[in-house]
Parts: structure tokens; sequence; C-alpha cells
């Protein structure tokens, strides 16, 4: 089963109902055969935007081009694309085998050809036992695959999926995103996803689109937005637990660091796995009190609280765990510091 990816180039993208601004000006492209997931917490515009992409909402303004080919103004079954969202909407009256084939029975494919088709998918979602039963005999899993096997047998190039995973359990989380990013790789389709997950969106993704209030906060590969964060909101974004963002005023720094920097403006961010202890004489520390402790398994989530009074996490996997009420010192290297304006919310470049 050989499927090639399209290209997608999202040009400006906006989208206002009545007066309200959904979507301000929002660019991004993807490569053929790329994985691209938008991604970011709820009323961010991330499910507007797909839903423009598939053609089920009008766009307001921009441009949409698929293969080069301008599609902003084409109705939706006219752009050649494959959508899974959230609810699988399988027939409940219909076998696996029926709710797979149905796209192509509607688009009139010969029987044989259907017959083939189905086969296919369903050797590759391992499917094969399941096909004459109904969903409501199926597992969430189960349901989920036959989701993603009837849009795979109607081999369009660009499939959109809108929070697939969200109504499956943790474990089946992680299979089933194993699954969309093998496929993604062994098909060559190029697929647009989206999630609030930031784990889904860092394991499965080449690009990352983070979304905020509408815009496009910061785009890159998921390395590139966990190592190097462009805002503050991306900074208390990405990561669990999220990044440590602290008044520079509650920092001891030694040696250069921030130097020629109003102190009064910058937010200092060190990621919780990145600070040790004890950490007096470190090119970062901070003295601060234990509010409380968590047992995470392989670490324990430290939670203290600054002198200021700004709560920040340690993750220790040391054998002499602080207790609640300790008053310990944390330290850091300056190359796991970050610097961020408090006015502008801006990484502050050169970094340390």
């Amino acid at each position: 089963m050989t499927q090639t990816g399209v290209s997608l180039d999202v040009q400006n993208l906006r989208k206002t109902w009545g007066q309200t601004e959904v979507l301000r000006g929002v660019d991004f492209n993807i490569a053929p055969g790329g994985f691209l997931t938008l991604l970011g917490p709820s009323g961010c515009g991330k499910s507007t935007a797909l839903r423009l992409i598939s053609g089920l909402d009008e766009v307001s303004d921009g441009n949409i081009l698929i293969e080069g080919k301008e599609v902003t103004q084409q109705p939706a079954d006219q752009r050649n694309i494959g959508m899974v969202f959230q609810n699988y909407a399988l027939f409940p009256h219909m076998t696996v085998r029926d709710n797979i084939a149905y796209g192509l029975k509607v688009r009139k494919v010969a029987k044989a050809t259907r017959i083939a088709s189905v086969a296919r998918v369903a050797d590759l979602m391992a499917l094969g036992p399941l096909l004459e039963r109904k969903p409501a005999q199926l597992s969430g899993g189960q349901q989920q695959r036959v989701a993603l096997a009837r849009v795979l047998v109607s081999e369009r190039p660009l499939v959109l999926m809108d929070e697939p995973l969200s109504n499956l359990d943790a474990k089946l989380r992680v299979e089933i995103r194993s699954e969309i990013r093998a496929l993604n790789k062994k098909l060559g389709i190029t697929i647009v996803y989206v999630t609030h997950d930031q784990s889904e969106a860092l394991s499965m993704s080449d690009t990352v689109v983070l979304m905020n209030a509408g815009r496009a906060e910061q785009i890159g590969t998921p390395k590139e937005l966990y190592d190097a964060p462009a805002t503050v909101f991306a900074a208390g974004f990405i990561g669990t637990p999220p990044m440590n963002l602290l008044p520079a005023s509650d920092v001891a720094l030694n040696g250069d660091i921030g130097a020629g920097l109003d102190v009064a403006d910058v937010l200092i961010g060190v990621r919780p796995e990145a600070m040790t202890v004890p950490g007096q004489g470190m090119a970062l520390s901070v003295t601060c009190h234990v509010a409380s402790v968590e047992y995470e398994g392989s670490v324990f989530l430290v939670h203290l609280m600054s002198p200021s009074g700004s709560p920040f996490i340690l993750s220790y996997a040391g054998q002499d765990v602080p207790a609640q009420g300790d008053e310990i010192t944390v330290g850091w290297t300056s190359a796991e510091t970050h610097l961020f304006s408090k006015s502008t919310g801006q990484r502050i470049a050169p970094d340390p």
C-alpha cells in the first residue's frame, strides 16, 4: 500500500466570528510526508485552523495552498483530505469491514477493489480478526484503529486529526500515537494533528506550531521548542513539569550572567531537572523553602518557594530527599539558564 503526501502552505490565516477574532494571521507550511502538530490550550484557535484547512468552515482572510494549488474557496469534498476526529463517528449498525469500506462504496469504487483495499488496511492496522464485529463490541483503542483505517483506505495524501486520542486511557494513548507516527513514516502521508497534550506533540511531530490566543506563538521542531522557548508562554507550556520562571531578584548570580540587563524586568528560566542540590557556589542559585514533596516513581517533585514567594519545582532523583519545611539551596549552570523579559514576554538574546 503506497501513498504519497502533499505539501500544505497556510498563509496569514484569519477567522472572525462576529466581532471575535479567533485566528489572527497564522502562517505555517509542511513538506510532503511531514507531521505537523497544532498545539495549545483550549480556545487558542488550533481546531478552528484545522476546520479551515479542511473546508468545513469559511476563511475570513488568508490563503490555503495544497501542492501549490489555491484551495481556500474550494468545498471540502474537492480538497482530497482525510479527517479523523475525537468522536470516531463509526456507524453503530455496520460491521468493522463495512465501516472501513463505507467511503469507497459511496465513491462507487468497484467491489473487488473495495474488498482488496479493506483487507490491506485491516492487515496494516491489525484489525483482521475484528472485521465482522460492530463498534459496540470494540474497545476504545480498537474503535480508534477503525477510524484510522477508514481514512487510510481512502488513500488521501493529506490527513487532518483533531484530538483523536483524547478519549483513550493513558496506556492506549501511548500505543496509538506510536502507531500513527509509524503509519506517517511508512505510508508517506502528510499529517496535520491537533492536540492540547504537549507530550503527544513532542513525541510525534516533525514540526510543532504552538498556538496562543489565535496566533502562532512559536514554530519549530520539538527539540527547538523545548531547548529554546521563544516566550514566557512557550516556556510555561512545554515540558512536564514546565520550565520554572523566577524573578531575577530571587536568584544569586555568580559571574557576568545578565550583566547590563534591568534585573527588575528579567525572569530567569530553568528546567526542574536541570537544578541540583546542594547548589551553593554554582553559576546561579536560590535559597528556598520546601513546601511539599511528591513521589513520581523515578523522581521526586520537590515543590519550592522562592524568597519573593514564587513557587517552582525541583525534579530530584537522589537518595536524601528534601523534606517539607526544609530550607535548601538549589543551583544550576549558565548553560541551563534562559532569560525572558517580564514586560514583553519575549526571550532575551544573547543567551548566557
